[in-house]
């Protein structure tokens, strides 16, 4: 029977557990009188060997020697431990794991804030027990899915937060963030599932699938040892063995199980056998359980050429824990897991676990870090601050976009480019704008906008503008938006006079007002509008139709390409109201008109917009009149009979009293000629 035998990348050691391990022999190695407070890690060969070695194991600080040094194994301890060792005196190595010291971190803070506090994973967990201890409030513990769905049936605190333990499952993580009300009005998720934890599980589900068998080495009482055996076991058989001799005990057992599988599959079927490791569990026993696998099928199992797991498995680890990083020093790091709202954890390949604060990973703050990175993104970075004792380095993606970004304004002040950005802040003397990380001071008289005008209509929006400045020392760049609008309209002008035309049709916006007219902005040139041409009817100025801001159809009268000068015109022919009325109405038609004006010798009645006719004193009244006011006053609503349309000059008469007595007509015809208008009611107002 022949098998192949492939082992997971991220089987064994993880980082905190490799790094407490390597604390206790490093701490033995100087001599020091060593004790950790509960096994340092669940492995039995490992512990045993550093037993050996000298280190003994206690439940409580209390059995300390005087002097003993006390190493914190990395699943931490709650906040009451470290007072107690503090009162006591013991020297004391804290071997935390940095994914588990930022959990204490998240809840020591929410607590304080006032927030309830859940927490999913094992109550009897040292772990859990660890993070408990460090709420500074109220925290409740649930084990699954099910456990949380009774907290919210039971009404959800107002204030709420929930972690989960680093080695909590991935899958049931997932379920349980589902269950969380959308709606609720203060809640915050942190997704603390460490992401080795995450990867380990990952990659284990995945060998599953495609395997046959599945061995998993690794203690019993490792809680993400239990749970990868739980995720290979749903899918194929699965064995959980701590030493190679006890999968050695299991030989037959796996063999049996192998040939049904074998013959399930017909001849020439190839096992395939999946190894993976619990985070507990060190390089050569997955060495050893690989060499054992090979035993048990004799010489038909094959295991990669290439593949030479501990001796890889050591260099990496090695790799990991004297890699130094420093302060300043610029570094790649792949994103390992997002927490809620605030940070962001990754990966630098160093033994300090990095962390970016939202403030450092932009300077937006109205993006959260879910907007803008994902888990496995790789990012440049600057390392702030080094912190060994914690096992932590602060990082800082906006500040490598910051130095990215100058590199950039530097090359686009060189070359004259626009750039874009947004208005962050309004200051004294002008604007501050992000661009690319970067911000630019762009001065008041800079913005585009009139002397004294408000700047803050600018706050948050999107911009163009050219960097006309720059300090290389200070990193300080200054921009304008005027030049940009400058360069556009000087770009729209010549356009403009290489293709307009008279008759041309543009849609323009009103930007200012004068007495005499109207100027329209055809696309960064502009043209006037005659108060003449703004309206058939009669105004007194521009204000009196249109306003600045609104939208006009115009088109080109006359063009100066010399001066510069737009002559515009707005009136449509077939909006003339004397075209308009004598379309409609003629000579011997009765109609409703209003008094407009009142003269020594008439009264002037408007037959529609626009349209004015004259009614002679004589076409008042059967009777003799000497007061046109005695009969008619401005406003007044009266019946009268179109008697002449003069066309050529645009006058209409009317007569009250032909509307009952057609002779009158003949009466107004010769006492029409006798007729002197007066500046009160020009001639010309009969018509317009």
């Amino acid at each position: 029977m022949r098998a192949e035998i492939e082992t997971a990348k991220s089987a064994g050691f993880c980082f905190g557990v490799d790094r407490a391990v390597k604390l206790v022999y490093q701490a033995l190695d100087e001599g020091k009188r060593v004790a950790t407070l509960g096994p340092i890690v669940h492995n039995e060969s490992v512990v045993g060997d550093l037993n050996a070695k000298g280190a003994r194991i206690v439940s409580d600080p209390a059995e300390l020697e005087p002097d003993e040094t006390l190493i914190i194994r990395a699943h931490g301890v709650p906040q009451a431990v470290y007072q107690q060792l503090t009162e006591q005196g013991n020297p004391v190595i804290d071997a935390t794991c940095p994914f588990v010291a930022r959990i204490h971190k998240i809840v020591m803070e929410q607590t304080a804030q006032g927030r309830h506090v859940f927490i999913a994973g094992d109550p009897k967990h040292p772990e859990v027990q660890g993070i408990v201890g460090h709420c500074m409030g109220n925290c409740t513990v649930f084990r699954d899915a099910g456990e949380l769905k009774c907290l919210i049936d039971r009404s959800l605190p107002e204030r709420l937060a929930i972690v989960a333990q680093t080695t909590y499952n991935k899958l049931l993580w997932g379920e349980c963030i589902k269950l969380l009300p959308s709606d609720h009005p203060d809640l915050q998720v942190f997704d603390t599932v460490c992401s080795a934890t995450a990867a380990r599980q990952s990659d284990a589900d995945l060998l599953s699938r495609s395997s046959d068998l599945m061995i998993i080495a690794g203690g019993r009482h490792s809680s993400n040892t239990v749970k990868l055996y739980d995720v290979c076991s749903r899918n194929c058989p699965s064995w959980l063995i701590e030493t190679a001799e006890e999968l050695r005990a299991h030989a037959d057992e796996i063999r049996q199980k192998a040939a049904e599988i074998a013959a399930a599959a017909g001849s020439g079927h190839t096992l395939k056998i999946g190894i993976t490791a619990g985070a507990s569990t060190p390089a050569h026993i997955i060495k050893e359980v690989q060499t054992n696998m090979s035993g048990i099928f004799d010489t038909d199992t094959t295991i990669p050429e290439n593949e030479d797991f501990a001796a890889a498995f050591e260099e990496e680890l090695d790799k990991t824990f004297t890699k130094k990083i420093r302060k300043g020093d610029r570094v790649v790091g792949i994103v390992a897991s997002i927490s809620g709202n605030n940070e962001v954890m990754v990966d630098v390949g160093a033994k300090q676990t990095g962390y970016i604060t939202l403030s450092e990973l932009t300077s937006d703050t109205s993006k959260k870090p879910s907007d803008l990175v994902k888990v496995g993104d790789e990012l440049e970075l600057v390392v702030i601050q080094v912190n060994d004792a914690e096992g932590t380095v602060q990082l800082s993606k906006r500040r490598v976009d910051e130095m990215i970004g100058f590199e950039n304004i530097l090359k686009a002040h060189e070359a004259g480019e626009v750039l874009e950005g947004t208005v962050i802040s309004v200051v004294k003397g002008g604007l501050v704008a992000d661009s690319n990380g970067v911000h630019v001071f762009i001065p008041a008289s800079q913005s585009g906008l009139g002397r004294g005008a408000d700047l803050n209509v600018l706050l948050k929006q999107q911009i163009r503008f050219v960097i006309i400045d720059v300090n290389e020392q200070r990193r300080r760049a200054v921009g304008s938006i005027r030049q940009v609008q400058k360069a556009e309209r000087d770009e729209a002008k010549k356009k403009f006079w290489e293709t307009a035309k008279v008759g041309d049709v543009y849609t323009g916006e009103v930007k200012s007002l004068t007495s005499y007219g109207a100027f329209v902005d055809l696309g960064g040139i502009d043209g006037m509008v005659h108060v003449s041409e703004l309206s058939w009817a009669r105004i007194h100025q521009p204000s009196d139709v249109v306003e600045v801001g609104d939208t006009l159809e115009v088109y080109i009268k006359a063009l100066n390409p010399e001066t510069g000068r737009i002559s515009l015109g707005h009136r449509r022919p077939e909006d003339n109201p004397w075209v308009k009325f004598t379309n409609e109405y003629a000579v011997g038609d009765v109609v409703d008109a209003t008094v407009v004006s009142v003269t020594s010798f008439g009264a002037f009645a408007r037959i529609t917009d626009g349209i004015d006719g004259l009614i002679h004193i004589s076409q008042l009244s059967n009777e003799r009149v000497t007061n046109v006011k005695d009969v008619v006053n401005v406003g007044d609503t009266v019946t009268v009979k179109i008697t002449a349309i003069d066309s050529e000059k645009k006058r209409i008469s009317l007569s009250m009293r032909a509307v009952n007595d057609d002779s009158a007509v003949e009466d107004e015809a010769e006492e029409a000629d006798e007729v002197v208008y007066s500046d009160e009611a020009p001639a010309e107002d009969a018509a317009e």
